[in-house]
């Protein structure tokens, strides 16, 4: 897997050139893909810069950062700064690792930090997942069969990955001409009715250049436009621990209630993190029914087919969104049981295209 992985990171996702510096961020789990991918950039003509992180890094540094949890060092500035593309790729040997701490610590690393994300957004960037133990075993999963569930997402198990990606982007690039002519979406599901404006805004065909695997086309609702309650119905790992059964109700496109069946302390801290917070800042639409099942990783979950997420806080501006926060929190709703109306008319049913 690992060789055919780093061909498709670095030839299709990042699209690497000669003479430019790829900044590669994984965790240790992620040791044996690194080498092939390392001689897939070179082979490119690429500088790739790898930067691994120890299991339990990201919560030793929030324990005892200090200060430096709200000043960015002139370091992690000219690496980003000098950096052309970015690749980070997911490998946490433990997704709960910071269960027990306090979620607004890190909310307000995220907060402080944010030119930093800003700074890397708006350079070529990817973000990937790796099968580690830890995400089979939130996965309800073998280890071998969670890594070929995800090999199945990437379609790696295709003689042509890329072809087969383009085929699902020409579907997407279909999907989008039909929403572009829309201007209300309505979700119905159990717990859910609501209702979203996207008249006037741009709607995103996600190929699998910024996350792999993707399969979803998404945009920025209008940011006052957001009425009714949602019941999200799939669990997240988000923060170091795991969040489910959200709950909430908007009014004039703010979150005026919310509740949670588990990790209610992180979505109140999550809405308290600014402003935009309690705003949306997506609504995607999964396709890729390579992703069959929930694992609780929204990177995986937000692309099911028959799926539809909402963010909150921060809009991507090429949606047209204007809502900014330090946030983007994506919480996906199945429609199994449920159905998506575009002007009133059927788009998904069942977790099916109509």
């Amino acid at each position: 897997m690992e060789a055919r992985f780093a061909e498709l990171l670095a030839g299709y996702c990042l699209e690497a050139a000669p003479g430019e510096t790829v900044l590669v961020e994984a965790e240790a789990p992620a040791l044996p893909l690194l080498p092939h991918l390392k001689r897939a950039l070179l082979e490119r003509g690429a500088y790739p810069l790898l930067r691994l992180s120890y299991p339990g890094e990201a919560r030793d540094f929030l324990l005892h950062g200090g200060r430096w949890l709200e000043a960015i060092p002139e370091a992690e500035w000219a690496l980003y700064e000098k950096a052309d593309k970015f690749l980070r790729i997911l490998s946490a040997e433990n997704p709960l690792e910071m269960a027990s701490l306090d979620p607004g610590i890190a909310l307000k690393h995220q907060r402080a930090w944010r030119p930093l994300g800003e700074l890397r957004l708006r350079k070529r960037w990817a973000l990937t997942l790796y099968p580690t133990v830890g995400y089979a075993v939130g996965a309800g999963m073998g280890t071998s069969e969670f890594q070929a569930y995800l090999e199945r997402a990437l379609f790696l198990d295709q003689r042509d990955p890329v072809a087969a990606w383009r085929e699902l982007a020409a579907f997407q690039e279909g999907l989008t001409r039909r929403l572009a002519q829309g201007k209300t979406l309505r979700l119905l599901a159990p717990g859910t009715d609501l209702t979203l404006s996207v008249a006037g805004r741009t709607w995103v065909n996600s190929d699998g250049r910024r996350n792999m695997p993707s399969g979803e086309v998404f945009t920025g609702p209008l940011e006052d436009s957001a009425e009714g309650e949602v019941r999200f119905n799939l669990p997240a790992f988000v923060g170091g621990r795991r969040v489910e059964g959200v709950y909430l109700r908007f009014r004039g496109g703010e979150v005026v209630e919310a509740r949670a069946e588990a990790g209610e302390g992180y979505l109140r801290e999550a809405l308290a993190t600014d402003e935009g917070a309690r705003r949306l800042g997506e609504v995607g639409i999964g396709t890729n029914f390579g992703l069959d099942r929930p694992t609780g990783l929204i990177l995986l979950d937000e692309k099911m087919g028959g799926t539809v997420h909402l963010a909150l806080g921060r809009s991507y501006p090429e949606t047209g969104g204007r809502n900014e926060s330090a946030l983007h929190w994506d919480l996906v709703l199945s429609l199994k049981e449920g159905r998506l109306l575009l002007d009133g008319e059927p788009l998904l049913v069942d977790g099916r295209f109509v």
